[in-house]
This record gives structure tokens, sequence and C-alpha cells, in this order.
């Protein structure tokens, strides 16, 4: 089957336009050169790599419709297969597949369209082509025709081959999965460009009311993404992409990054972003770096160097791996541990924020019920659809994946005497199976831990894995931690924080009352008998609300009894309840010994 027509273009095609504005919906025309003629079928992904969860794109497409190329007025019957499938019937000739999509999700993961900007996950809006998925395609973008939009550009690290000024035009992919990989985003942007060991790289961010500060931007975005590269690359300090675009959507309230070969999308507040003659809270900046770095480091780990169970993808059915303790963990390890490297933080504030993961990993009861293993199979079912129950029975991949990297690279380095680290780990993975796209089997760290280190690290990796990988130990970093460099204290709680943790009560705000949301496994609440959905009324006798709150629990005594008054389904209820030491989980502090 020829890839290319007579043209040059491929025998593939997508033309996407944001048709409109107002209602959020694009236009899509799939040209087909050489359909299956014994009836191609055509899929809409259900899930977007990064991102483990069933989402059903095909429930936003409005309408779908095939025609016969040269015969506009000959439309095609298509057969559904399911609800994200169809089949053409039996033809010759190309042929041209209509849709429209409505897109109006704000995150990373999908497509939005308003009058403000567009966004394009093509796995939203591009149909698969059975059995043609590795063939090159053509993304065509046609500007929208709303006044509102006509100083929008497109940024996108997808290839171009013949674009105006504004980037409308022609893209190429070197197949669906490529294509698949090259978010877009369309509108007006703000960008800071930079290079790191000589690459260029690019921040486009859209939402900032203010001038954003792109030179402070690039000047910590650079630092942070050279200390990356050379993490994986030391002797040549070559990226493994020619250039890279980070695209961020700044909004009112929202977090959140999804990870591709040589991009990243972002989601994040405001505040979060540097801008001219404005406050910025630092920690928030802080964080949003993290999420840069994060993001970037996966098109190390995730992107190239990926679990066996991930290549291909399979993008009609959830793809289970036992790794995302590794491939999420480990990265949540670093993210925050590059931009001390890099000096955008100081030691303080590293081990400030290392504290608040370990402590937020140790007050979920979930992490004695559920191990790594588990909880990264289990991914698309618990961690991705959490309810108010998960707490008790979920421990997070990238929580407690970090605290795994964080106490592995400890123990490496003890056993070598400071001589290898998690680094050179890293680096053995990169050089086995992100340079060779070779995909790591569910047990192929082993290989890997034995030879860097030797049989002698057997007995070690032999009991990360049955205690804390495959068993629901907690990872005893208090110990490993060497007092002459960090110091380990347990945490001296305020009386209010005390009583918090004893609580076990997780509630918000709605409509004047405070609703309880989540109920935690040992805690004083349950206790009481107090269950997620209850309507919190009074606390002896005095009235609760979310100004009160903090007032009211610190009135209380330790070890003895309190009467709670709720609603449960309008109805009226009281119970007793009692604060107790042994409910407080562990909490520890670290600061650096000089």
């Amino acid at each position: 089957m020829p890839a290319l027509l007579s043209s040059g273009l491929p025998a593939i095609q997508y033309t996407v336009w944001p048709a409109d504005l107002h209602g959020h919906r694009f236009h899509v025309k799939l040209h087909i050169e050489k359909p299956d003629p014994k009836g191609q079928a055509l899929q809409m992904p259900a899930w977007i790599p990064g991102s483990y969860l069933i989402r059903d794109f095909s429930k936003q497409i409005e309408s779908i419709a095939a025609y016969s190329v040269g015969k506009p007025n000959h439309k095609l019957a298509l057969e559904r297969i399911d609800n994200d499938q169809w089949r053409l019937p039996m033809t010759e000739g190309p042929v041209e597949v209509l849709t429209t999509v409505y897109a109006f999700d704000s995150s990373v993961r999908a497509a939005y369209l308003d009058t403000e900007r567009a966004f394009i996950n093509p796995s939203s809006l591009c149909l698969t082509i059975r059995g043609q998925e590795s063939l090159p395609c053509a993304l065509i973008l046609i500007p929208p025709k709303d006044s509102s939009a006509n100083d929008w550009t497109v940024q996108t690290e997808l290839r171009s081959v013949k674009v105006d000024s504004q980037g409308y035009g022609f893209y190429l992919a070197k197949n669906y999965d490529d294509l698949l990989d090259h978010p877009i985003a369309i509108g007006q942007f703000q960008i800071a460009h930079w290079q790191s060991n000589g690459v260029p790289h690019s921040m486009a961010i859209q939402g900032c009311i203010h001038e954003v500060d792109l030179k402070r931007l690039a000047v910590d975005l650079q630092a942070i993404c050279k200390c990356t590269i050379d993490l994986f690359e030391p002797k040549t300090q070559l990226a493994p992409f020619k250039s890279y675009l980070f695209l961020v959507n700044a909004v009112l309230a929202g977090y959140g990054g999804l990870e591709h070969r040589n991009s990243t999308a972002l989601l994040c507040r405001r505040d979060q972003i540097p801008q001219l003659n404005n406050p910025l809270d630092e920690r928030s900046y802080q964080e949003f770096l993290g999420l840069c770095s994060h993001e970037y480091f996966h098109a190390w780990l995730v992107k190239r160097i990926q679990p066996k169970a991930f290549q291909p993808y399979q993008l009609d059915r959830r793809n289970h791996t036992r790794l995302l303790w590794l491939f999420e963990g480990f990265t949540s390890y670093y993210d925050d541990l590059q931009l001390v490297r890099s000096k955008r933080i100081d030691l303080q504030t590293y081990l400030l924020q290392l504290a608040d993961h370990w402590n937020g990993v140790l007050r979920g009861p979930g992490r004695h019920k559920q191990n790594l293993a588990d909880s990264s199979f289990d991914a698309w079912t618990k961690y991705y659809q959490s309810d108010e129950n998960t707490p008790n029975a979920v421990v997070s991949y990238y929580g407690k994946g970090a605290l795994l990297a964080l106490g592995l690279d400890l123990q490496i380095r003890k056993f070598t005497k400071s001589r290898l680290s998690l680094d050179d780990l890293m680096r053995l993975l990169w050089q086995r199976h992100g340079l060779t796209f070779e995909g790591l089997a569910e047990d192929g760290l082993d290989a890997l831990i034995l030879a860097l280190l030797g049989k002698g690290f057997s007995k070690t990796w032999a009991i990360f894995k049955s205690h804390y990988i495959f068993g629901v130990e907690d990872i005893p970093i208090q110990k490993w931690l060497d007092p002459k460099m960090i110091l380990v204290k347990h945490k001296t709680h305020s009386k209010l924080e005390k009583i918090k943790l004893q609580l076990g009560l997780r509630q918000t705000e709605v409509s004047g009352w405070l609703k309880v949301t989540h109920v935690l496994d040992g805690g004083a609440a349950q206790a009481a008998g107090l269950a997620p959905g209850d309507l919190l009324a009074s606390i002896n006798g005095q009235r609760i609300s979310a100004s009160r709150w903090d007032k009211v629990l610190s009135s209380l005594t330790q070890s003895k009894d309190f009467v709670l008054c709720f609603y449960r389904d309008d109805l009226e209820h009281e119970c007793m309840a009692v604060l107790k030491d042994d409910q407080i989980p562990d909490q520890y502090v670290l600061t650096p010994t000089e």
C-alpha cells in the first residue's frame, strides 16, 4: 500500500478546523486514499497515553458521515460496530469521513474550543484507520472564520511542512502514534525561549492577565532542563530531541500535566506564573517548576524508556503494567531533586517538600492494604477513579514510588560507599531501554540492578521487592538517611494539628454546611460512626461552620468524650467520639545537619 500519493502528500490526511467557537465544535475530515476494499474499520481511541483511564473520546462525536471522493453526493453507509468503532462498506476508491466533535474539556487530556483558545489532542479528534496505523499521515489545520480568532497562532512540535505566518497549514506525522504524541495549542501566547545544551526550548503560555516574566522563566527552566539532559547523558550532554515545547494553560484553579516525546501540555493556576509588577508566591512558583521538571523528565522515562506492556499502545483497551511505581514514582522523586540540583531551590526547601510528601503517604491508611505493584496495575480502576474510600484502600504509586526511589538511592550509595547512586541506574535504563526503544519487562529491573551492583546487592533488592513493592510495609526512610547530613525528627504538632490527625476526617463546605468527604480508617470520626456525605452540625453544642471549624476543634480535650451532631439523608443523628494518641500517624521533619 503506497504511503504517499504522487503529489508527495500522505495517503492519510486529517483536516481539522475550529468550526464553531461558541458551540465548541471541531469539524474533522479524514481522507483515506486506500481503504480496505473488504470494508475499512475506523476507531476512536478510548484513552490517551500517560493518563490511565478509559475516557471514551467517541462520546463527543456528534455526527459522522462517509463519502466517496469525487462523488460528494454519494454518501456511504457506515456500519456501527461498537460505541467507538465503525466500518465502511466494500469500496475501491478513496474515501472521506467527516466528523463533528464537541470539545470543551479544559484538561490536558482531551480537546477544547471557545472564543479564547483552541487545544487539540489528536486522540480526541482523529479516528484511527485500523491496519494503517503505521503509515505516515498529514494534519491540515484550517483557521477559524470567527473574527475573534484573527490574531491566533499555532503552537506545536508536530513537523510543519507548509504553514503560513500564524502556523496554519500542513503538518506531517510519521504514523498515527506520532500524530497522537503532538498536542496543539491555538490562540494568543506569551512565549519564553532558551537553549539547554544547544537545544532550542520554548514555553508558550495562555491565560495570564499580566505580562509574564519571561526572562525569569527562561533562566529557571534552562537550568532545570540542562540538569536533566546531563543526568541521562553526562558525557555527550545530548538531548533525545531537536527541540522541546512546554504548552501552558494558566487558569483560576487547576493543576496537571501530560508528557509527550518532545513537548508537554501543562495546566496551572495563574498565580503560579511569575508576572511583572504582580506579587508571586514563591512556594506556588516552585510547585509549577516541579511540574515542569516532572513532565520534562518523562521525555526519557515513559516516552522512550517504556514498559514492554505499552509497546505498542492498545488504545481500545486498558494497558496494564505493574511498573508505574518506577515510571511515575521515580519521576516524582527526581522532579523536585532536579530543582535543588539546578539551584532553583535550596536544600532546606527541598527537605521541607520531601517531608510533606513523605508525611502525606504516611497519613493514608490505604498504604497498609495495597502494594505498589497492585497500585500500578489497578491505576485504571482505582487511582484514576477515586471515591470516598480511596484513602483507605489505595496507595499512590506517585507518592510511595518516590519514597521507594529515595530509599533505593540511599541504599545504593551506602552499598557502594557513594561510588554509585540511583542516577547510574537511570543511565543504565536509558542506555539499554531508552536509546534502543526496547520495552522494559515487568521483572526487567532485576537484571539491570544485578548488572550495576552485582550479586552482593541481591539481598537488599529482594527485601525492597518483597517488603515495599509487593508488600505493604512502610519504607524506613528515617533509618536510612545519614544523620551527619540530614536530621530526622518526629514532628511536633500544635494542639489543632493533633486533633485533626486524630479525627481522621476530610470535609468541604457546601451551602454553609461542612460536608464529610472522607472518613479515614482508625480515626475518631470513623469510630463514632460518621460517613461520607454527612453534614456536620455541632460539636458539644457548638455549631460548626467553615469559619468556626478550627475554633471549635481547639476547644476539645484529649481522651475525653465529645458529642457530635450531624445530618444524614436529612435525618438528625448524634454520636460520641473520643480523641486518642494511637490515632496519630507517624509524621516527620527533615532538616540539614549543617
